[in-house]
């Protein structure tokens, strides 16, 4: 998609009669119009329904959502129920101290952090509806890699002649099957096919692992998301209520969301449809986490472009 600097595209700009609202724009304590170029300001002022917007270096992306924020927050929503999901908790802290500063406090009170903070928050509030103990552990990387080797070393030697993947091998082929997808046989035989031979094996261990987690009420960083996207997607009353309190979700550096994390977001929208992404379809940093850029060439299909049950 052609870009250029300082020109942010959305995705459907002019929408049908009535859905981009007019509002007297000397009410507002902030001047949208001249403090954002004109493609800026449709993205700051879209409101309801679900926008993609191609972003590049240097467009003001970061800028736009600040704004948007800002006037979302100034029309009266509650702040509380906007979403602001990035993929570093960095970024997600400083575009809401931007937005305290453009606006005030109420901006604050956004929701907003990395996809995997949002999910242990709701989780330790809703353990129970989701199906785990409200005590779960979380493992990071080096511990998640550590179980692995433990439950590897329970089973029997394989032959020392042969060469078997070793624990970061391991639970890098269980965690890329998880946010891409696929199945363990075929990430092994597409990225590690000289540890085909021992398929069978890997799958043994993947099952361990899984049952071992559940058995000692543990989840790694790709279960908060599964749990949480079976939460939402499970609709239980918790659920229910939860996904009629956020009425805008915003995802930055979507080319980096990988399908897993595409699923979330998808379970997020069940209720309130009102979601924008934002992302550069030429750049993708988080590849190795199973990232796909086709997330954003496929959000058209999973986004219809406006609510139907408000058209």
């Amino acid at each position: 998609m052609e870009k250029s600097l300082k020109t942010i595209k959305l995705r459907d700009l002019t929408p049908p009669k009535g859905y981009i609202k007019n509002y007297d724009e000397s009410k507002f304590a902030i001047d949208y119009v001249n403090s954002l170029n004109p493609a800026q300001y449709a993205a700051a002022r879209a409101e309801e329904g679900s926008y993609l917007i191609i972003a590049g270096a240097g467009s003001g992306k970061t800028r736009t959502l600040v704004y948007r924020v800002a006037r979302l927050i100034e029309i009266g929503y509650d702040p509380s129920s906007i979403l602001l999901l990035t993929f570093t908790r960095k970024a997600a802290n400083e575009m809401m101290h931007r937005a305290e500063l453009l606006l005030d406090k109420r901006c604050s009170k956004i929701q907003g952090g990395t996809f995997h903070s949002f999910a242990n928050m709701i989780l330790r509030r809703y353990a129970i509806p989701a199906g785990l103990e409200p005590n779960f552990t979380i493992l990071d990387q080096g511990d998640s890699e550590d179980v692995v080797n433990l439950i590897r070393a329970d089973l029997p030697a394989v032959d020392e002649k042969v060469r078997f993947p070793n624990k970061q091998t391991l639970f890098k082929i269980f965690s890329l099957s998880v946010n891409t997808g696929r199945h363990i046989d075929e990430i092994v035989d597409e990225e590690f096919p000289h540890f085909m031979r021992h398929i069978e094996r890997i799958n043994e261990l993947h099952i361990l692992y899984t049952q071992y987690k559940k058995k000692n009420n543990l989840l790694d960083f790709d279960d908060l998301l599964i749990y949480l996207r079976d939460f939402f997607f499970a609709r239980t009353p918790s659920a229910i209520r939860l996904l009629d309190s956020i009425n805008f979700i915003m995802v930055d550096e979507y080319q980096d969301t990988n399908h897993l994390q595409a699923e979330l977001v998808e379970s997020l929208t069940q209720t309130n449809k009102n979601i924008m992404v934002v992302g550069d379809d030429l750049q993708s940093i988080y590849s190795f986490r199973g990232a796909n850029f086709k997330n954003i060439m496929q959000f058209p299909e999973l986004f219809p472009r406006y609510n139907p049950d408000k058209t």
